[in-house]
């Protein structure tokens, strides 16, 4: 069965996010708190304007030889974004993360975020699905399916 982005997304939590006169620090605060690899940074109007991740702290920030505690996000964060849709399937989101090589990627509805999906989340997926077809085939090869 296909899973679509959007019963990814019903089982996370909240949308992680902050602005761009927010300094890197903040950004790390946050991340190290909830445990997340990237936050969205969004303009005082709300729209989306890029992300921060991890990667970022290492390529920009510390290559960079910038001080993260007054370093803004705005000055160093992603700003061309792959996304993804709601109503796309994971395999098509696994295969933009590979064409891209991002490891998050915000969902959007139109120019509504919706949250982040991960690759981690994407191979999560993957892997119930094939475990739930892998018991399925056994039970079936064992006699057991269907009775």
């Amino acid at each position: 069965m296909e899973r679509r982005i959007s019963e990814l997304l019903a089982v996370k939590r909240g949308i992680h996010a902050l602005g761009p006169d927010d300094s890197v620090a903040d950004a790390v605060r946050l991340m190290n708190r909830e445990n997340i690899g990237a936050v969205m940074i969004f303009d005082p109007e709300e729209r989306l304007m890029g992300m921060f991740t991890e990667r970022d702290v290492l390529r920009r920030v510390i290559d960079g030889g910038l001080d993260h505690k007054v370093t803004r996000l705005e000055d160093v964060m992603t700003r061309r974004l792959a996304t993804l849709t709601p109503t796309m399937i994971v395999e098509e989101a696994l295969q933009l993360v590979n064409q891209v090589g991002c490891r998050h990627l915000p969902v959007l509805d139109g120019e509504r975020v919706l949250g982040m999906i991960s690759i981690r989340d994407l191979t999560n997926t993957l892997v119930e699905a094939r475990d739930a077809e892998i018991s399925e085939l056994t039970e079936y090869i064992s006699g057991g399916y269907g009775h």
